[in-house]
């Protein structure tokens, strides 16, 4: 059985430095992912944790491989939702490959739980992120509805 798993893939007109950079900044990254940002070193080994505005840890997990402007792959873990904190950890990759003035990112998420509402979750949520990150970097602006954590603590696939 194969597992459950999220692939998403979009060309962005940046570097790879850059790119990188708007993945893994927490200043960056709050102002197209609802407000979130990561704490982590971004070296083998580290911890991460994605947070939210007040606070919380909504998903964590640990660096398993990097290589920087390249590829991450992060062991995550559900914290913010309770059907999904029995899921083990599942993994998640960024890939980014030059192509001449793009960027191809491929974005994979994989459980080893089947039927994975985890996977079934991020996506909904992963291209909204993915395509207000493309903006923001193409354009100078994300979209008005991923810059801020919703009131009431809605995620992205939870929104009509």
């Amino acid at each position: 059985m194969d597992k459950p798993r999220f692939v998403y893939v979009t060309y962005i007109r940046t570097t790879p430095e850059k790119l990188w950079h708007a993945l893994t900044d927490p200043e960056f990254t709050r102002q197209f992912w609802v407000g979130s940002w990561q704490e982590c070193s971004w070296k083998k080994g580290a911890s991460w944790k994605l947070m939210v505005p007040d606070e919380r840890v909504i998903n964590s997990g640990e660096v398993l491989e990097i290589d920087p402007a390249r590829k991450l792959v992060l062991s995550w873990k559900n914290h913010f939702k309770q059907e999904l904190q029995g899921e083990g950890p599942s993994l998640m990759t960024y890939q980014l490959e030059p192509q001449e003035e793009l960027v191809k990112l491929t974005v994979i998420q994989e459980s080893d739980t089947p039927n994975s509402k985890l996977i079934q979750n991020v996506s909904n949520g992963w291209p909204m992120i993915l395509a207000s990150l493309k903006s923001l970097l193409e354009t100078g602006e994300s979209f008005v509805v991923t810059r801020t954590w919703p009131a009431g603590g809605a995620c992205l696939s939870q929104r009509s």
